[in-house]
């Protein structure tokens, strides 16, 4: 029995080793994009800003992590991460309104379609479909495995366009510290 069950996810396993690998290489270089933003005049003053477009770059690059260790278990059965996946969804879901609430909120920056697409939408799009995905593991495998790989690769998108989208805003307004934000530059 063990063997049947656990070969849908085994036929994954090269594809989570890939993409949690460079989910966590990515977390660490959301990282060095903070420290290097931190080092800038524009940094200061921004928490709310990093709390609304930072932090959950780095959220959804450990959430990938997170999904690619749950199945990468040798799982017995398909009931433990049909579990695991839909309480990834859950809590997902659950910091995407949060983190469109803290968008919304947040005075440093007035957000545009594009910043609401990549950073409300997407993600929130991500999450519902690892919580819908994780019901329905056990009853229909292959679907649902097929759904948590784009959600996990769209994750990675999101965090990848999202750091490079702030590193090209504070690069254009910011400078180093000491230095004036040029005059005319956009987002």
């Amino acid at each position: 029995m063990h063997e049947a069950v656990a070969s849908p996810l085994e036929a994954w396993g090269n594809f989570y080793v890939i993409v949690g690998s460079s989910a966590g290489a990515l977390t660490g270089l959301q990282f060095v994009v903070m420290t290097l933003i931190a080092q800038t005049e524009f940094a200061r003053g921004r928490g709310e800003s990093v709390s609304a477009f930072g932090t959950p770059n780095v959220v959804h690059f450990c959430s990938v992590l997170l999904l690619a260790s749950i199945l990468a278990v040798p799982w017995t059965g398909l009931r433990s991460p049909s579990l695991a996946v839909a309480a990834c969804g859950v809590s997902g879901t659950i910091y995407s309104l949060i983190v469109t609430r803290r968008a919304q909120r947040q005075r440093e920056y007035r957000p545009v379609f594009e910043d609401w697409l990549w950073h409300a939408a997407l993600p929130g799009l991500a999450y519902t479909a690892l919580l819908v995905s994780g019901v329905v593991l056990e009853r229909r495998a292959g679907g649902a495995l097929l759904v948590i790989g784009a959600a996990a690769l769209l994750l990675v998108f999101v965090g990848i366009h999202n750091a490079w989208d702030t590193v090209t805003y504070v690069t254009m307004r910011g400078g180093p510290a000491g230095q004036k934000p040029k005059a005319g530059a956009r987002h």
